[in-house]
């Protein structure tokens, strides 16, 4: 989309894309079709359109939207906040340490209970391997359960704001802040990206940022290279899901494990700390029995590991093995900034300088995508809605 794209334009295209089926959450992008995919940023576009034309986007009377944060987070909760009021819904922070969880209270009971005058609940839970995904579900069977059973007079929509396994909100920003970069989804095809993990000082990072970039970005035929040192693998289910992508679209994925040869000739660099898997399992299990000491051993272990692999940075010599030395950099932020807010890091301190504008821009997507997906949950015919929006502000019959 280009600043002179009309709103014509963008409704049409929507309503020409097949969104049957489409769900009540989002919890993945790989339960969506590539058509749901390119409908929901499309939504965002128009969305973000409308914000900057001054066009109110209320869609919603009254209602609540819940966030449920069980990590913590700084974009991603003040993203939530902001496209609930875009869209006219009042939020509410639930925040555990003020329920009555630590007394016995189930999760089925607790959504149950969050959903009464609800209109969508967002939550992350993204700490633990097999944890976050499994708490989502659980949550989305509560409130479908509440709904037909006539306890809730509407069914809350799931809004995945990380798990464990993905990071929908995330790698959908990214790849609508690729598409308007470089002019276009279509253009993306053939274009090499590099998921590559880098050094952090801190431990355990979620997995579900690169699972995400290598889950979506393999959609839409891109030569899709992982790179990171052996023991930092992604889930194999994910990798081996990325595969599969990549061969419908006519694409690509490889692994490597160096990280100047993955750089050679590409042309987005996405360069990310995560946890090692192994360690990553390791802490869900020792978590799940309490064992608080054995957590500790597990993230002097992470750290350790860490350690090995300070020359995994995102530097400026890095950077001049990419294409013509100027590859787009990408980060989900915070980054671990070496000279800056670390001593050695995920990327390079003048790498980080260069490219924040547009760091800020790839994170400022991140709104309307929430957005997007609370409107294409929510409503059947979204084409429908947004046209009604237009003729009530006297932007012409389309």
């Amino acid at each position: 989309m280009t600043a002179m794209t009309s709103f014509r334009t963008l409704v049409r295209d929507l309503s020409r894309l097949d969104i049957r089926n489409f769900g009540t959450d989002f919890i993945s992008t790989w339960d969506k079709t590539r058509d749901q995919l390119e409908a929901t940023m499309l939504a965002a576009q128009i969305l973000q359109k409308l914000q900057r034309d001054k066009i109110p986007a209320k869609l919603f009377d009254s209602g609540l939207a819940v966030s449920w944060f069980r990590d913590q987070s700084t974009r991603t909760r003040y993203s939530f906040r902001a496209a609930a009021d875009l869209l006219g819904l009042g939020v509410e922070d639930f925040d555990e340490r003020e329920s009555q969880i630590a007394h016995g209270e189930t999760a089925r009971e607790t959504a149950t209970m969050l959903s009464y005058l609800t209109q969508v609940i967002g939550i992350r839970d993204d700490k633990y391997l097999g944890e976050g995904e499994r708490f989502q579900e659980e949550v989305a069977d509560a409130v479908q359960a509440g709904y037909e059973e006539g306890v809730l007079p509407q069914r809350p929509s799931i809004i995945n704001l990380q798990n464990d396994q993905d990071h929908p909100t995330q790698s959908l920003s990214d790849l609508l802040h690729l598409a308007t970069e470089f002019d276009g989804l279509k253009r993306l095809k053939g274009m090499k990206i590099v998921m590559s993990w880098a050094h952090s000082p801190s431990y355990g990072k979620p997995l579900s940022v690169a699972q995400g970039v290598v889950g979506l970005m393999t959609r839409f035929g891109m030569q899709v290279v992982l790179a990171h040192p052996k023991g930092y693998e992604l889930s194999p289910a994910v990798t081996r899901l990325a595969a599969k992508q990549a061969r419908r679209s006519g694409g690509s994925f490889k692994i490597v494990h160096d990280m100047k040869e993955a750089f050679e000739g590409a042309q987005i660099i996405y360069s990310k700390s995560w946890g090692p898997y192994a360690l990553m399992k390791r802490r869900t299990s020792l978590n799940r029995s309490g064992d608080s000491a054995g957590l500790k051993r597990v993230e002097r272990m992470m750290l350790s590991q860490n350690s090995k692999y300070k020359n995994w940075e995102c530097s400026e010599a890095m950077l001049k093995r990419t294409k013509n030395g100027r590859a787009l950099y990408l980060h989900c932020l915070p980054a671990d900034i070496s000279g800056l807010n670390c001593r050695t890091g995920e990327v390079s301190r003048s790498v980080f300088e260069r490219y924040r504008r547009q760091l800020y821009l790839q994170a400022g997507y991140k709104p309307f995508i929430i957005a997007a997906m609370i409107l294409m949950t929510k409503y059947e015919k979204p084409d429908q809605t947004i046209r009604a929006v237009l003729r009530k502000n006297k932007r012409g019959n389309i």
